[in-house]
């Protein structure tokens, strides 16, 4: 079986608990695109804690990610093209300017937002979007200085060999690894067999340089049948990934197509199996490709079906819930919740489903700097809320 979870993005500062506090400053109040069934600061029970949801900032078309700064601000990608800013606990009205051109089609869009792990040094930040071209979209990815409040020196580091019509199955989640190495997901564009074919970036993990360049130790480099960036293929669609704080694993998790969502171990060279194997269906309920094994091709850690269409991941290791140590947080968009997956090494012991009576498609989930858990929610009008431990 695979696992994969998207440990909150890689915050390089440390920061107080007071510095983060204050993005609860500018809160709204009311939000109409909010189940009116879980309020503001309404408290919830799960299995091993009572907690408070919070709801800091709402007014957000269709946030996708958040990237904590060491000085408690933090940035908001919204899928339509814009970059947030909240600094001074404040949604700042106006986007960010500078964002490279975006596609937004369909489920592409400005995506994900992670900072360099030396960020404080260099203040570099990236960038995954949509981008198109004369053969349609694909995925693509930028860095920028970020100073003053402004975005500096933007520059498109590297573009998907992933290219497609339509505007399904991007991926496009951003990890760094202790080593400084840059993850980034590609999803299948809609087209499943290419996945296969390693000539091409469609259904891959790429492992690049902090500028874009290829590592010399990827597994693939020198082989005329594979594209240097590649460093696992077979992947449908993996939009969370995150690094394991006490192993330093990528996992990742992948949507399947009718059932067969997925959470696997990144290693290199892998072949996930999409679509030759698969533990769901078409959507039409046919069987699809030769069913769920083939050798050479990776298993799961963990297989959900029917689908909770999983997104943004987070492996927990704070302080503010103990008794959430080491747990693989995933949102679900399709089940409308957030699904905590005990596991015991790679293997999974226990899920439990929290916030479902919140009832809204959960996005990205982040640990912050505070310690406390962060989501967005996928709507017109999505909210940055918080999960905080009931005294």
């Amino acid at each position: 079986m695979a696992l994969t979870h998207s440990i909150a993005r890689m915050v390089t500062a440390q920061v107080t608990t007071a510095s983060v506090l204050i993005l609860a400053a500018g809160a709204s109040t009311a939000n109409p695109g909010v189940n009116p069934a879980a309020s503001d600061g309404e408290v919830f029970s799960s299995e091993e804690h009572d907690y408070r949801l919070e709801i800091l900032h709402d007014g957000l078309e269709h946030p996708w990610s958040i990237a904590f700064l060491s000085n408690g601000d933090a940035l908001v990608t919204e899928r339509p093209g814009r970059l947030r800013l909240i600094a001074d606990g404040e949604l700042r009205e106006e986007p960010l300017e500078g964002v490279p051109e975006i596609a937004a089609v369909g489920q592409g869009g400005l995506l994900d937002v992670v900072l360099h792990p030396e960020f404080e040094e260099n203040r570099l930040i990236y960038l995954s979007y949509s981008k198109s071209g004369a053969e349609g979209n694909t995925t693509a990815l930028a860095r920028a200085r970020f100073e003053d409040e402004t975005l500096n020196d933007v520059e498109e580091i590297f573009v998907a060999d992933a290219w497609g019509g339509g505007g399904r199955h991007f991926a496009g989640r951003i990890v760094f690894d202790r080593e400084g190495y840059l993850y980034l997901s590609v999803g299948d564009r809609g087209q499943q067999d290419p996945a296969q074919d390693t000539t091409n970036h469609i259904g891959t993990t790429l492992r690049l340089h902090d500028d874009g360049s290829v590592p010399e130790d990827n597994p693939f480099v020198g082989d005329s049948d594979a594209l240097d960036e590649i460093y696992t293929y077979g992947n449908r669609n993996a939009q969370g990934m995150t690094l394991h704080p006490e192993t330093g694993e990528v996992w990742q998790n992948e949507h399947g197509p009718r059932g067969g969502d997925e959470i696997n171990l990144i290693e290199a060279g892998l072949n996930y199996g999409w679509p030759v194997i698969t533990h769901g269906v078409a959507y039409s309920g046919e069987p699809m490709g030769v069913g769920s094994e083939k050798e050479g091709m990776e298993q799961p850690l963990l297989d959900w079906t029917p689908s909770i269409a999983p997104s943004g991941m987070m492996i927990y290791d704070g302080d503010a819930f103990p008794n959430w140590q080491g747990d693989v947080f995933n949102g679900a968009l399709a089940k409308r919740h957030v699904r905590r997956v005990v596991f015991d090494g790679h293997e999974p012991l226990h899920e439990e489903e929290l916030l479902v009576e919140f009832g809204e498609r959960i996005r990205a989930v982040e640990q912050g700097p505070d310690d406390l858990i962060y989501i967005l929610t996928d709507a017109e009008n999505g909210v940055v809320a918080r999960l905080a431990p009931v005294d």
